[in-house]
């Protein structure tokens, strides 16, 4: 009982941070309708950037958030206007191939700036601490990444659905030629969507820092599990982006302690291949 209470609160925990990586997916897929496979990149960069900062400065690891959310906002905006917006103009293959492209662009250009090795921080307010709650032992780094995810959730879901740009966002999605006609300028929109794709999925790679190693490949992990988190919450749904984080990582942490640890990453993509097969539009999706 122990050990399910243990896994289920660590699974939680991660699953917020999952969230929050699935969360720039759904965005950019819900207005434009295309699928980045450069976000795992995107996490790296803003994991780059936080441990530069933290490293080259001597600062405190959270102070680096706003630094990774600016790059990443940046690296966003850049990769549409420099090149998505072209893709758009031909056929869906082009753009899958486009976007993939991009990703290893940025991957072997990080791996030729930085080399192979892997780097971690060793200090910070979070690191190496932890707190005993009864039979649980829980990290000051992924409670402390949790919950801000949770805050940075909570703030994109309000602005998505109290402003007028959420709902102009949310209107460039629905059909693009009508929110045309109302006199939403839908290229800003576009680059937008994927600005605060990047922007948020630097908040998580920032965080991530504070608990998991730095190297130029490390998106490729937690892509895989965004791809599957977005399928199973629906492509394009906010609220299902965080529910179905929050299942990811119950999958992982109870399947990695009851199945065994070598299979954990099986039950993910097992699930994505339930959900392709049993309800493609997921949880939450039209």
């Amino acid at each position: 009982m122990e050990m399910l209470l243990s896994a289920t609160i660590s699974g939680l925990l991660m699953g917020m941070l999952f969230a929050l990586v699935a969360l720039g997916l759904a965005i950019i897929f819900g207005v434009m309708n295309i699928v980045n496979f450069a976000h795992g990149e995107f996490l790296m960069v803003g994991m780059y950037a936080a441990f530069l900062t933290a490293t080259g400065l001597s600062i405190e690891p959270l102070l680096t958030l706003p630094v990774s959310v600016t790059i990443c906002f940046i690296l966003g905006i850049g990769s549409y206007y420099l090149l998505v917006r072209y893709l758009l103009r031909g056929p869906m293959l082009a753009q899958l191939l486009g976007t993939f492209g991009l990703m290893i662009f940025i991957r072997y250009l990080a791996m030729a700036i930085f080399g192979p090795d892997y780097k971690t921080l060793e200090y910070g307010l979070l690191i190496g601490k932890s707190i005993k709650w009864g039979p649980v032992v829980l990290s000051y780094s992924k409670l402390g990444t949790a919950v801000i995810s949770v805050m940075a959730f909570g703030v994109i879901y309000w602005m998505m659905n109290r402003t007028r740009l959420g709902m102009a966002l949310k209107a460039t999605a629905l059909d693009v030629e009508a929110a045309g006609y109302m006199g939403i300028n839908t290229e800003k929109m576009r680059g937008l969507a994927w600005g605060l794709g990047g922007a948020t999925v630097g908040i998580a790679g920032a965080l991530l820092t504070n608990f998991y190693y730095v190297f130029p490949t490390v998106g490729m992990l937690f892509v895989m599990i965004a791809f599957a988190t977005v399928a199973l919450g629906g492509f394009g749904s906010i609220k299902g982006a965080f529910i179905a984080g929050l299942i990811m990582g119950l999958i992982i942490d109870i399947g990695g302690t009851y199945v065994g640890p070598q299979f954990k990453f099986a039950l993910i993509y097992l699930t994505f291949f339930l959900v392709i097969i049993f309800r493609p539009q997921g949880l939450f999706g039209w």
